[in-house]
């Protein structure tokens, strides 16, 4: 509810910090005109119009000047790796390679220091005219001998040079080929090499998430779901990223960690044994407990062939007798349990799994606890009618459909006619399926409102969703999906956490999925309240980051 000037808050306490954003727009289902908001410490105090606001500062408030930009609610992330990103930030940049010349080409001009590493990301076979790829041998020679590790776009796979197999001990594990084939590495042969590269000292693992961290405060960015695991970093690992809402070493504002460690477990005790040991609170045992694989690497595990390798259908990592147990270990303290799931063969395991643990301990439990799975990129109406069922909540990738969905695409390429079908967003929502969104960084970068776009635009009209709900998807829902004490957060009305972005927009307006319903209104009694318009081609600009009060990122050009 909008206060009026007369109801505005009193003066602010001399210890604590008021500041008054005006003029401007405010992204509130408080009032969906307001113009100006009232952050009082670490909450928001009062929303409202700029008439209102005239009344309401004094000499201890800060004020600042929003200049017609947008104030909204910050982005939650429900899907990231730190490490992994600020890893991917900081070394080669293979997005943009055509060949397997031109990779080993950017390999051998790497700056990386002589016997050390050479870590690069992003590689994409798919987009290359002859998707050969390089030998470990070749690899090596490029290199001048220095250990080299190239994770692919999906992270799923990756080349590796001859020495780095060799110290890694990758011969003999699966997903390792012998003989003269090309580098790349899947499955167990995956996660050793993967481990290996990225066994780095506190201060460099440190490092590279604190540049996670500081490029997604710059995107607007409030809290991030660390998705850890064994299989891609140590305890250690997950310790550093959970200690930054503890503020670090050194106290930095940074977005908010919300931390999974994905372990198996086999039963209620051994789940809280697996918690104890982790010496860090954390929100379940979910997030990247891989049930499959991924579609770029042909390990997603799929009913039927992949369209482009007569006989492969991918890789389960779990059985359903495994993850039943641990669903209903985790039902049974009341915390998350979670998979990776991409492919439907994989989904089908799921699923079977809630039965099974909803059989074994309960179907109420296993709702009450707020289970999730990450991507479900391949449902059927009835799989999707399960997880409804269960009240399983959904962890997308939009970016996913914009990278790699329609026509031509690598999951066309892929799955043929199977790929029209994939992530069923609109679907989700039809069904009651609670959503939440993320990018899975570093698969796609941390650029929130290019996500909210491929929801517009997904590649099948029948599934995507408005600018409205996307946003909420990644704002509100992630804070939803984690349990979040707060059940506020992601909003901005009064009482509500002060976590926040101010964005320079072009234009604001109210878009829908459907093309054949007007996409923007004048009317008042819409009380819509406006997003950015993502037509233009160009995403809203980051202008400043706040968290619980606390600035993250700012670019300098807000003034008072």
């Amino acid at each position: 509810m909008t206060a009026s000037p007369s109801e505005a808050p009193e003066s602010p306490k001399a210890q604590r910090k008021v500041t008054l954003y005006r003029n401007g727009s405010v992204y509130t289902a408080a009032d969906p005109f307001a113009t100006a908001m009232l952050v009082d410490g670490d909450t928001v105090a009062w929303v409202g119009s700029e008439q209102a606001a005239t009344s309401i500062p004094d000499s201890s408030m800060e004020v600042i000047d929003l200049q017609g930009g947008l104030l909204a609610p910050g982005f939650v992330d429900s899907h990231v790796h730190l490490t992994e990103t600020g890893i991917a930030l900081d070394s080669l940049q293979l997005g943009g390679v055509r060949s397997a010349a031109e990779l080993l080409d950017a390999v051998a001009r790497s700056g990386s220091a002589a016997g050390g590493p050479v870590l690069g990301h992003g590689w994409d076979e798919t987009l290359w005219a002859d998707p050969t790829l390089p030998s470990r041998e070749e690899l090596d020679r490029a290199a001048g001998g220095r250990p080299v590790y190239l994770s692919r776009v999906d992270v799923h796979s990756a080349l590796v040079s001859a020495s780095l197999a060799a110290a890694s001990g990758l011969v003999g594990l699966d997903g390792y080929s012998d003989g003269d084939s090309d580098g790349q590495v899947k499955r167990a042969a995956h996660t050793a090499a993967r481990l290996a590269a990225r066994k780095l000292p506190a201060d460099a693992l440190r490092g590279y998430q604190q540049a996670a961290l500081a490029e997604a405060a710059a995107n607007g960015y409030v809290a991030l779901a660390e998705m850890a695991a064994p299989h891609i970093g140590s305890i250690e690992d997950l310790q550093l990223a959970a200690g930054w809402n503890d503020g670090g070493r050194a106290g930095e504002a940074v977005p908010e960690i919300l931390p999974y460690w994905g372990q198996l477990a086999g039963s209620a005790e051994h789940a809280q044994s697996i918690l104890d040991s982790l010496g860090v609170p954390v929100l379940g045992l979910a997030g990247d407990l891989n049930m499959d694989g991924s579609i770029g690497s042909r390990t997603a595990a799929l009913r039927s062939d992949y369209s482009d390798a007569a006989g492969e259908r991918g890789s389960q990592y779990l059985s359903a007798d495994e993850a039943a147990a641990h669903i209903a270990a985790c039902s049974v303290l009341g915390i998350q349990a979670g998979f990776h799931v991409i492919g439907d063969a994989g989904l089908d395991a799921a699923l079977e799994a809630l039965d099974r643990a909803a059989a074994d301990v309960g179907e109420q439990r296993v709702r009450a606890a707020g289970h999730r799975l990450e991507h479900v990129e391949i449902a059927d109406p009835e799989a999707i009618s399960r997880l409804a069922k269960y009240s399983v909540t959904v962890s997308a990738q939009p970016a996913f459909d914009a990278l790699w969905g329609g026509q031509g695409s690598l999951y066309a390429q892929r799955l043929g006619s199977r790929h029209a079908a994939m992530n069923p967003f609109g679907s989700f929502y039809s069904a009651g399926v609670p959503v939440c969104f993320g990018s899975d960084s570093p698969v796609t970068p941390l650029r929130p409102w290019s996500s909210v776009r491929a929801c517009l635009e997904h590649h099948n009209a029948d599934e995507r969703i408005s600018a409205r709900a996307a946003f909420l998807g990644h704002t509100r829902a992630g804070w939803r999906a984690a349990r979040y004490r707060n059940p506020m957060a992601g909003q901005l009305v009064p009482g509500a956490p002060a976590s926040f972005a101010v964005w320079e927009v072009e234009e604001l307006m109210v878009q829908v999925a459907d093309g054949r319903v007007q996409s923007w209104s004048t009317d008042p009694r819409a009380r819509t309240p406006l997003l950015p318009a993502l037509d233009t081609g160009n995403d809203p600009v980051c202008l400043q980051t706040v968290r619980d009060g606390v600035e993250l990122f700012s670019a300098g050009s807000l003034g008072s």
